[in-house]
């Protein structure tokens, strides 16, 4: 009876300590319900704080809750571009804002459009008479940016920033697929089409090398000349035509050339960022810390100044990240899901539909999918405009054909008129290991497609056929839409990639501009003057679940400081996603894509780093994991 009752008392008490772990798990997950919006009551007079640990993008993707709890780890904090824009602005407007701050110490980057917009949005700030100020470790070409915009730039002395200019390599496996035997068969249209040229040559081919340069050729050229109109003081040429002599002559010196060169105006800790700060907005009466000042967080910002939400709705559906098929996002545009959000929006009195394009392409059943249903809003006989960011490229103008008029930036990458498909076969590599396929057939294409005994000709030529049918119906819809013959579409198409302004003397874009002038020309359309209008973002809301995430997943650990080195070992982690995804592209079963490879990658690409998660939950689910 006494092992027994030892026996019974053990189990009362995993009985008891499982209630109470049940009960603080539910305590916890009210107070986060309860807490998961930020309070308006948070805003205080001082400055809005912009902590930028993380990307900006187009679109916040959504925490896989399974995903991050298994691999202890969550992905990097997302920004919305028009969040921030709409954050900036409202600070300009409110006089208890009396200064912007970005901590840049955990930036990650942007695409070039981003940083124009919330560039240019700085600068209304400080057309306002309120100073911007910045605080980082290390800047890199995204972080010079926005840091050219602000009033006074701020570095830590162990410091630096580096000025690398768009470009770089990419990785080519054709001499990996010879040695292992794996034979990946391509069937494109487009001498530009540089998508599959990973897969079947050792290094960039000509015409791609060519469209490369003038590609990147012209996104420098906007780069440097926004830099420099918004910070004219800096030695732009000193920093990137002879980078080791300027390095050199401040004797390694990061910070001090820096300085020289005018890419920041002072040197100091985050103590005396804070104290500088605090000469501009006042002295914080809520904390006693060093460097403390009155500020206000951007989520509390947002949440105090929500969207207009008068007058008639001019309906925005996005189309960010790669496009799939399927129910994929958001931040990746999944066809059926981004068709359902437009259909559902049919019974809506929408005056008009502007939709954001930030996609590289994909999957042509996907983009003709997602442009279908923009066609049902079009026969609404509402007008249609599309407002392209930083990439509508492929697939990406693909869905971009139905509108009445596109709008993009110069900075804006796009065209990419073509379609490929690649398969991997294996016949080879079976042989090399003694295995061999034999059989017999009733047709050429019986037991087709073969991937261990290999293509007929027949199949060959099909699937060739196929693509080169689908690019007719792709630069036959463009011509359609732009007025274009069908010879003048495939002489600016053959996956040829164009800068913003090139597109528009190419007549591929109608004029420049951004989300606002798509809605303003919507609105004049639809004969609304201004105040008669609000844009309404189609499946914008966050979800209370997501937000809760967040919270739990993410805590409030930051990135941290990152010196120079760390900044620039970054782009190794990239490096390795680049492999992986290039895998999956060859290996993973897909259809034919319209997809641009020679665009640049996102920022959330190139960032690909992870963070350990941080907080309760996150702990527990360690603890069971060991």
């Amino acid at each position: 009876m006494g092992f027994a009752g030892k026996v019974w008392r053990l189990l009362v008490g995993i009985k008891d300590g499982l209630v109470l772990l049940f009960m603080l798990l539910f305590f916890w997950a009210l107070f986060a319900v309860l807490t998961a919006r930020p309070s308006p009551a948070q805003v205080r007079e001082g400055a809005l704080l912009l902590d930028l640990d993380g990307v900006v993008v187009e679109e916040r993707t959504p925490i896989d809750p399974i995903a991050a709890l298994l691999s202890q780890s969550a992905p990097v904090g997302e920004y919305q571009a028009r969040d921030l824009v709409r954050a900036i602005d409202k600070a300009a407007e409110d006089d208890r804002i009396t200064a912007v701050v970005l901590d840049l110490d955990g930036f990650l980057g942007a695409g070039q459009v981003h940083l124009q917009d919330i560039g240019e949005a700085l600068d209304r700030v400080r057309a306002a008479q309120k100073p911007v100020l910045t605080y980082a470790t290390a800047y890199a070409d995204d972080g010079v940016f926005l840091a050219a915009h602000a009033s006074e730039v701020w570095l830590n002395p162990l410091g630096g920033a580096v000025v690398a200019g768009p470009g770089g390599n990419r990785l080519y496996y054709a001499g990996l697929l010879d040695k292992l035997k794996i034979n990946a068969r391509v069937y494109k249209v487009g001498t530009y089409k540089s998508a599959v040229e990973p897969y079947t040559q050792t290094g960039m081919s000509e015409p791609a090398r060519e469209n490369a340069n003038a590609l990147y050729g012209a996104l420098w050229e906007e780069w440097q000349a926004n830099v420099k109109a918004a910070r004219p003081a800096i030695d732009l040429d000193l920093v990137t035509k002879t980078p080791a002599e300027w390095v050199e002559a401040a004797n390694g010196d990061l910070a001090a050339a820096s300085l020289s060169a005018g890419l920041v105006d002072k040197l100091g800790s985050r103590v005396d960022f804070g104290k500088r700060v605090a000469e501009l907005v006042g002295e914080d009466d809520w904390s006693d810390l060093p460097g403390a000042y009155p500020s206000t967080p951007l989520d509390a910002w947002l949440e105090a100044n929500p969207w207009d939400r008068s007058g008639k709705a001019i309906g925005v559906v996005t189309i960010a990240g790669e496009i799939v098929d399927g129910e994929a996002g958001p931040g990746t545009a999944g066809g059926t899901r981004i068709a359902d959000l437009l259909d559902e929006a049919l019974d809506r009195d929408f005056a008009g539909l502007v939709v954001r394009v930030d996609s590289p392409g994909g999957s042509v059943l996907a983009s003709e999918e997602i442009r279908d249903a923009i066609l049902r809003h079009k026969e609404r006989d509402i007008p249609v405009a599309v407002s392209m960011a930083n990439v509508a490229a492929s697939g990406g103008y693909w869905v971009s054909t139905p509108a009445d008029r596109i709008f993009a930036e110069p900075d804006t990458i796009t065209g990419s008129i073509g379609i490929f498909a690649v398969l991997p076969t294996f016949e080879e590599a079976a042989a090399s290991i003694g295995v061999n396929a034999d059989g017999v057939r009733t047709s050429p294409l019986s037991g087709q497609p073969d991937l261990i005994g290999g293509f007929t000709p027949d199949v060959d030529r099909i699937l060739q056929a196929s693509i080169e049918n689908g690019y007719t119906d792709f630069i036959t819809r463009v011509a359609e839409a732009r007025g274009m013959t069908t010879e003048q579409v495939d002489a600016v198409g053959q996956g040829r990639v164009w800068d913003g302004g090139t597109a528009r003397q190419l007549r591929l874009v109608d004029e420049y501009g951004g989300v606002d002038e798509a809605l303003a020309w919507v609105a004049g359309q639809a004969d609304l003057a201004a105040g008669e209008w609000h844009a309404s973002y189609l499946g914008d809301q966050a979800s209370t679940a997501d937000t809760i995430l967040r919270q739990l997943l993410m805590g409030e650990e930051e990135t941290g400081s990152r010196d120079v080195f760390a900044m620039l070992a970054e782009g190794e982690s990239a490096r390795a996603g680049m492999i992986v995804n290039d895998a999956q592209r060859l290996l993973t079963t897909r259809g034919a894509q319209a997809y641009c490879l020679a665009c640049p990658a996102p920022a959330s690409a190139r960032a690909q780093g992870a963070r350990t998660v941080d907080g309760f939950f996150a702990r527990l689910a360690a603890f069971f994991a060991d």
